[in-house]
């Protein structure tokens, strides 16, 4: 995935003098470290802010429900060290926070696990993951692992089964260059089945290993119909969370995953009427079995917040 940022050229990197990686004296069975994390529960609109634009970091986080510090896409390689930097020096609330780091197999990996070392973040998006082991050398955080190359999303399902896997995420033009393909939409905005396919798979995994997932960012700011489109698809088929790259996209995703009123009262008076029913009911003139009253209860978790 790419964003519209660019950066400028910065001095040496800083950190490149404390490496970062696995500990080759674990053995716990899995290679990871004994915990369970705590659910992902962030959401539901993630927000893009490039880590190399710390006058943006206090703003980002106020208008969005969790901000991602990009250390990848987003920012220049020349102006990664700065980057690194400002993470350390602008701390956010790390509760709310998440860094996108670059992928497992390029040097800036272990920088930006170096800089992380020197803050409290823990919630770490990986970059174009594609496998379990890569998620492995990250036994010290929470771990939204990127699914955005053909190799990714066909290893999402073992990805997701990582113990400090929260969430995954896709994305689309990644993706598509991967493939070697120029875009990931047909000229109507439509996606193509390719990504579409992807998009599926990544969100199958996830829910099938009961993780989080975040659905991708929609690149034409202006187009807010196609991203209230988009995101109320992601609410109804299960994402749990959707990221954007401009503060103005942030409502639009608000508004598509809160229930409206009349949603909000069907669900109560549904369960309501569950409550005294056997089995298979009538209600409302429908037909309704288990996975209906999980709809309803779905309804209600995200009206509560």
């Amino acid at each position: 995935m790419s964003g519209p940022f660019d950066g400028g050229p910065l001095d040496p990197d800083p950190f490149e003098e404390y490496p970062a990686g696995p500990d080759p004296f674990d053995d716990s069975p899995s290679g990871l470290s004994p915990f369970t994390p705590a659910p992902f529960t962030l959401g539901p609109a993630l927000l893009f802010c490039p880590a190399d634009r710390p006058e943006r970091y206090a703003k980002a986080v106020d208008r969005a429900d969790a901000v991602i510090l990009d250390l990848e896409d987003a920012v220049a390689p020349a102006a990664r060290a700065d980057a690194r930097r400002a993470l350390i020096e602008h701390p956010l609330d790390p509760m709310r926070t998440i860094v996108r780091i670059n992928p497992a197999d390029t040097a800036d990996f272990a920088l930006d696990l170096a800089a992380l070392e020197r803050t409290e973040y823990r919630d770490v998006m990986l970059a174009k993951t594609v496998s379990f082991g890569q998620v492995e050398m990250l036994d010290d955080f929470r771990v939204i692992a990127l699914c955005e190359t053909a190799a990714g999303v066909i290893s999402a399902p073992e990805i997701a089964a990582a113990r400090n896997v929260v969430a995954l995420m896709w994305g689309a033009e990644d993706l598509v260059a991967s493939l070697g393909g120029s875009s990931s939409r047909f000229p109507d905005g439509r996606y193509r089945d390719v990504a579409r396919q992807a998009r599926s798979q990544v969100l199958l995994a996830a829910r099938a290993h009961d993780k989080a997932a975040i659905d991708t960012v929609h690149l034409d700011i202006t187009d807010t119909a196609g991203l209230s489109d988009e995101a109320a698809d992601a609410v109804a088929s299960g994402f749990t969370a959707t990221a954007c790259i401009h503060p103005s996209q942030v409502e639009v995703i608000r508004s598509a995953y809160q229930p409206t009123t009349a949603e909000v009262d069907y669900a109560l008076g549904l369960l309501e009427a569950a409550a005294s029913a056997r089995g298979v009911f009538q209600h409302e003139g429908r037909m309704i079995d288990g996975p209906v009253l999980r709809h309803a209860e779905a309804v209600l978790r995200r009206a509560a917040g």
